[in-house]
């Protein structure tokens, strides 16, 4: 596949996450023992329905055409991060970018919504997004100084964490959809929308090899203290060796590996923008013929803690061979993965892998 910039809306859609749906009811105390238990009477988000994230992406993408960066200072969790088939970058760096951003949008129609829960306090969301309009880069200029269209249709993906009365994002992604047995012979002209300012550099864990096809995410409980100061958290090489596990196992289509490895309820979206909705849908692809790997690799982890039992792993992955007719060989795959602990296992939830268009 032609390598070309694509980070257009990477954000845009993320920022669905101020609040999915009103804040639950607070039942547990009366007027008259109100200050009797003020942890009982916070308020609390509601838990989310995929007709509320859709119209939070719809308001979020629309702050996102206009520049409107202030919309996303609450509506991102300070543990936030981005891969746009590349590097990871943070809150900071992607609530400046959007700053720059000028659009022409005539039509925006985001349709195919689904919804995962994977936990009381994390969801994933999928969708497709179809656009006609075009975008500049946060600079000012797009590809040769000029607009650039936005690239359409593409699948985009967000996580979202409960924190307090509000739900925030911690990741969102987008990638083309395409069939892989008919590429583009042209990749759409995307804005690169880099950051005005470097996002903080954090130095990636490389001193384990892993290969996988998972996705993790996570509740907003645990402190960031570890993302802030750009180290990655402790679990980082035992979900690195989860990840490696993962991969090898997609790469010998081997189920029952895979089933030791899935949770209970996966979603996964892949580079040539297919969504995987359902654990069988996942393990039937993994397992299917689609694929014709020999080997695989996995550098560059970074876990990051949602909660105690939620982790999120950014990562640089390698598959040498095929997919659906494309050689994927030589090529790096970024992407994230979130896992949740059942019992002593980190086990894959929601994944998505990131084309290096």
């Amino acid at each position: 596949m032609k390598k070309t910039p694509r980070f257009i809306l990477l954000v845009a859609a993320s920022m669905l996450f101020v609040a999915c749906g009103a804040p639950a009811a607070n039942t547990g105390a009366n007027t008259a023992n109100t200050n009797a238990n003020t942890n009982t009477n916070k308020p609390v988000a509601a838990a989310p329905t995929a007709d509320a994230l859709m119209a939070l992406e719809k308001q979020a993408n629309d702050a996102y055409v206009k520049g409107d960066s202030k919309v996303f200072e609450e509506m991102l969790s300070d543990k936030f991060v981005i891969l746009g088939g590349g590097p990871r970058m943070d809150k900071a760096a992607i609530v400046k970018m959007i700053a720059g951003v000028k659009c022409d949008i005539k039509s925006m129609d985001l349709t195919e919504p689904a919804m995962s829960m994977i936990d009381r306090d994390t969801c994933a969301f999928t969708y497709k997004a179809t656009w006609d309009g075009d975008c500049n880069s946060s600079d000012g200029n797009g590809p040769d100084g000029k607009r650039a269209k936005v690239p359409s249709p593409i699948r985009s993906a967000s996580v979202w964490i409960r924190s307090g009365d509000k739900w925030q994002a911690v990741f969102h992604g987008e990638n083309l959809i395409f069939d892989p047995k008919n590429p583009p012979k042209t990749a759409p002209s995307a804005p690169p929308n880099k950051p005005i300012a470097p996002a903080k550099k954090v130095e990636p864990r490389k001193d384990v090899k892993t290969a996988a096809n998972s996705n993790t995410a996570a509740n907003n409980d645990a402190p960031a203290a570890a993302q802030s100061k750009g180290t990655p958290d402790r679990n980082t090489d035992a979900l690195v060796k989860v990840e490696l596990a993962l991969w090898e196992a997609w790469k010998e289509h081997d189920a029952k590996k895979l089933d030791a490895l899935m949770a209970r309820d996966v979603s996964f979206v892949n580079i040539f923008g297919s969504a995987l909705t359902t654990r069988a849908d996942a393990m039937k692809d993994w397992t299917g013929a689609g694929c014709d790997v020999k080997s695989v690799s996995v550098t560059d982890g970074f876990a990051t803690a949602l909660s105690p039992t939620v982790e999120m792993l950014t990562r640089k992955g390698t598959a040498e061979g095929s997919c659906g007719g494309q050689n994927i060989g030589g090529t790096d795959i970024w992407g994230v993965s979130i896992f949740i602990k059942e019992g002593d296992a980190w086990k894959f939830a929601f994944g998505m892998n990131l084309s290096a268009m």
